[in-house]
């Protein structure tokens, strides 16, 4: 459907820059879609105004004005050829608000696109309740919610781009409940509109807080993207989260030959600042990656990233400790880790294969981390971890030390780089507990068999990944060694039942030490 009328301009807040354009519904849809590929799900709205009332008069004002009959536009189209379902507000109809009609128009889409098992896109842009409607349209939010959360529980992805302005309870429902959310560069994000606060309180709600990029920074969006990028960034989402589950791999079995190391070469093999991380991983072995932010619940730790991808064919949610942060950014946290449950629960609820990535010198020792809760966020990652419900590779890629790497560490298959290791403490903190003495680190560690061939005698790890002879030697090309052994493990557990993959992954740590 092409749309004759100019786009809308919204204005960005207070003090953001110069206006820009930014796109109505139609044209939103336009540029999300594949070319002439746009087909409505609406039909006519019904009409809540009482006839001759002043609402009565207002929607046909409004209708008469935007070319639109309804703040909501439903349907359906083709994303880089795949089908999915789209809903778009049109703020310029009565500040994109939602009454009774709305949410009806809402929820049907929504509805629609579960029972036909499509992917949702939704792109708010609302001021929130329609006030003519009083409390009915207040409480439409449940209904809409509530579709919303069956079409996630059926396990299809949701995607929402926040645009300007979102606010009350539009974004207090549906516009916060994505999968992955992006947001429009400089838009109005918030619960309570800044005009609402000023007129209650007598002075203006502070500036920078409800704009996207305050959101982002605070781990509240996954991306802030022009529309155009919009697009972009739902194709590769999509390409991940709709991959075949099937698992299927023509790889053969990965090299296992690996030359001998003392464990406190290994050790300092892995702390040079030029050894390969996740990122460089991501980069030269998966596809399709999509970089997400944050908990979606105010918080954020640049120590751990956290991205869809792909490895070869398989799909993944990946989390990774990430060693090039280590300098710019404090110890690995408790935010860290509920960044990491947000990842377990996308894998969870959408049947994705999950990858850790333990690269730690350790978790953060401050009276911040304590009274955030550390040490309950480790049990809770643990306990999340050992009982997903989804195939789980963790991979021993550099530093392990202490409860920060057992927090990533249960997994279906255990994955390590050849001079990677796992320690309850750092070498040098063991050898002071017992020796008072940092000393004794070199022995310490080969005592505790901490070195990666020892770890897979203990049935701690299943497979070790060459390094030929160092990974800061070969980056590249140990990441594609990396890359092609998660492809492979991945693939085998997608093959197996989902019952048998748990039994076995609890029977695995039941019986470790003890065989």
């Amino acid at each position: 459907m092409k749309d004759e009328s100019p786009s809308r301009t919204r204005p960005l807040p207070q003090g953001q820059g110069m206006t820009p354009v930014r796109p109505d519904a139609r044209t939103l849809i336009d540029t999300f879609l594949d070319p002439g590929t746009w087909r409505s799900w609406d039909g006519t709205p019904a009409d809540p105004a009482a006839p001759g009332s002043g609402y009565a008069e207002e929607l046909a004002v409004a209708r008469a004005k935007t070319g639109y009959d309804e703040s909501v536009v439903s349907g359906e189209g083709l994303l880089d050829g795949r089908r999915v379902a789209i809903v778009a507000c049109e703020f310029s109809f009565l500040a994109g608000s939602i009454g009774v009609a709305a949410a009806e128009r809402l929820t049907a889409a929504i509805e629609r696109a579960t029972a036909e098992r499509l992917p949702l896109l939704a792109a708010p842009a609302s001021g929130g309740t329609r006030m003519q409607e009083g409390a009915l349209a207040f409480v439409q939010m449940v209904k809409i919610t509530a579709a919303v959360a069956a079409h996630r529980a059926a396990g299809l992805p949701y995607i929402v781009y926040l645009r300007h302005p979102t606010t009350g309870g539009v974004f207090a429902s549906w516009g916060s409940l994505g999968h992955v959310t992006a947001a429009e560069p400089g838009a109005l994000i918030g619960f309570l509109g800044p005009r609402v606060f000023e007129s209650l309180h007598g002075y203006p709600f502070p500036e920078g807080v409800q704009v996207s990029e305050n959101l982002f920074a605070h781990g509240l969006v996954d991306a802030v993207v022009s529309a155009e990028d919009a697009r972009q960034v739902a194709i590769r989402v999509l390409a991940v989260l709709c991959a075949s589950r099937e698992g299927a791999s023509t790889r053969p079995e990965p090299d296992e030959r690996v030359q001998p190391t003392e464990a406190w070469e290994a050790i300092s093999r892995s702390r040079r600042d030029d050894r390969p991380g996740v990122r460089e991983l991501l980069r030269f072995g998966a596809h399709d990656v999509t970089p997400l932010n944050g908990t979606g619940e105010g918080e954020n730790d640049p120590g751990l990233l956290m991205a869809l991808a792909r490895f070869g064919a398989v799909p993944a949610v990946v989390l990774g400790q990430d060693r090039s942060r280590r300098q710019i950014a404090a110890p690995f946290g408790p935010a860290g880790l509920r960044v990491a449950r947000r990842g377990m629960r996308l894998a969870a609820e959408l049947g994705l294969p999950l990858v850790t990535v333990v690269d730690t010198s350790g978790a953060a020792l401050s009276k911040a981390a304590e009274e955030g809760g550390l040490a309950a966020e480790i049990a809770r990652s643990l306990a999340d971890l050992v009982v997903l419900d989804a195939p789980t590779v963790c991979l021993l890629l550099g530093e392990g030390a202490g409860g920060a790497a057992l927090a990533l560490l249960p997994a279906d298959r255990v994955l390590c780089a050849q001079h990677a290791w796992l320690s309850p403490l750092p070498p040098e903190g063991a050898s002071a507990l017992l020796y008072r003495s940092v000393d004794f680190a070199p022995e310490i560690a080969a005592a505790q068999g901490v070195k990666s061939t020892d770890l897979r005698r203990d049935g701690i790890v299943d497979r070790v990944v060459p390094e030929l002879p160092d990974a800061a030697y070969e980056p590249e090309a140990f990441c594609r060694r990396v890359a092609a052994a998660l492809e492979h493990e991945i693939a085998g557990l997608l093959r197996r039942p989902p019952a048998d993959r748990l039994a076995a992954r609890l029977a695995r740590y039941r019986t470790l030490g003890t065989g």
